[in-house]
């Protein structure tokens, strides 16, 4: 049966008009999906009994709630999704620090981009998530109203999922009332779909970069062939209307592999123009792979040659290693309640 949830705005407009109701359904239809509790459409007691009974009988609301989660010993919290139709599964992390509640969502139910570095992509390609599974990471956990802050870094390249990471930005930044400058897309780099995801929202963006050399950066990244590193910095560069837009350039250091002087200073190279900062992201050991993390000492070197060189730095924290929560182990394990 379809599922309402997951509808923005315009598209409740449109459903309404065809079933010849007020336009003000639409936002009661809103109201009750994404700022009410979950609720069945029995529950929408502000819309009439004989409307209720036409919209049960061709929709369901479909919101989901975590099948399983996990906590870490730092705070961390790893919830499962499934979807009730195929089983596909997907994870989103809730990050708890200070001031600032970060949720990890998911985009996808696996990646077919194959980097080497991550645990999604030995999944394989899986399938895309709806809207409203995207949604559902956000609005179906119990912490809910501690989000302060939402990045798209979990499973999947968001970039393959254009239109339903568009439409799930749609609603939370206009319906849900979550600040553009609160949310991140994480990405590869994939285009045109990045200039479709920049013109159409003024979310921050982090390019998920990891090497400033082409061919190095391909054994890492293997889509680094047909959406090269040059031409994406091109156009970060050429958008004049992006000026205030913050980018974070991801980057995880590999022990003997991306973490020298050398590297830094092409890194400075090719970033010079752009209003970026690099998170250097420490690597979480996955299964399967040769890669090394870097050693802590040779990362803070690393970071104070971009800053000498005029490049913001910061070292992230990983957060739920414990529970193979952090960055490039989201996997779709179950784990017990």
């Amino acid at each position: 049966m379809n599922k309402l949830y997951g509808h923005t705005p315009a598209q409740l407009s449109e459903l309404v008009a065809l079933l010849g109701w007020p336009s003000f359904t639409a936002s009661q239809l809103t109201q009750w999906l994404y700022h009410a509790p979950f609720v069945e459409i029995k529950d929408m007691s502000n819309i009439s009994k004989a409307r209720r009974e036409i919209l049960a009988a061709r929709f369901v609301v479909g919101r989901l709630v975590p099948e399983s989660s996990r906590s870490s010993r730092d705070g961390t919290r790893k919830y499962l999704f499934e979807s009730p139709e195929d089983g596909a599964v997907f994870e989103a992390v809730s990050i708890p620090d200070k001031q600032r509640h970060t949720l990890c969502i998911s985009s996808q139910s696996g990646c077919k981009r194959g980097c080497t570095f991550c645990m999604t992509a030995q999944l394989g390609a899986g399938r895309n998530l709806s809207v409203g599974e995207i949604l559902s990471q956000y609005q179906g956990i119990p912490e809910r109203d501690q989000i302060t802050n939402i990045v798209f870094m979990g499973m999947g390249e968001p970039l393959d999922n254009l239109p339903n990471t568009l439409a799930a930005l749609e609603i939370l930044t206009t319906v849900c009332g979550l600040s553009t400058r609160r949310i991140t897309v994480s990405t590869i780099g994939i285009l045109p779909q990045l200039e479709e995801l920049l013109n159409a929202t003024s979310v921050r963006l982090a390019l998920s970069l990891h090497s400033p050399f082409a061919q190095e950066r391909e054994s890492f990244l293997p889509t680094e062939t047909l959406h090269p590193t040059r031409d994406i910095l091109t156009l970060l560069r050429d958008r004049r209307e992006d000026k205030c837009r913050r980018i974070t350039i991801e980057y995880i250091p590999f022990a003997g592999l991306n973490d020298s002087p050398k590297h830094a200073h092409e890194l400075i190279k090719i970033l010079r123009g752009l209003m970026v900062r690099v998170n250097l992201i420490p690597w979480n050991t996955i299964p399967g792979t040769h890669l090394q993390s870097s050693d802590p000492r040779r990362v803070e070197a690393f970071r104070a040659e971009l800053e000498r060189g005029g490049v913001p730095a910061t070292i992230r924290t990983s957060r739920g290693p414990d529970i193979a929560a952090a960055c490039g182990m989201l996997a779709g394990v179950r784990v017990p309640l």
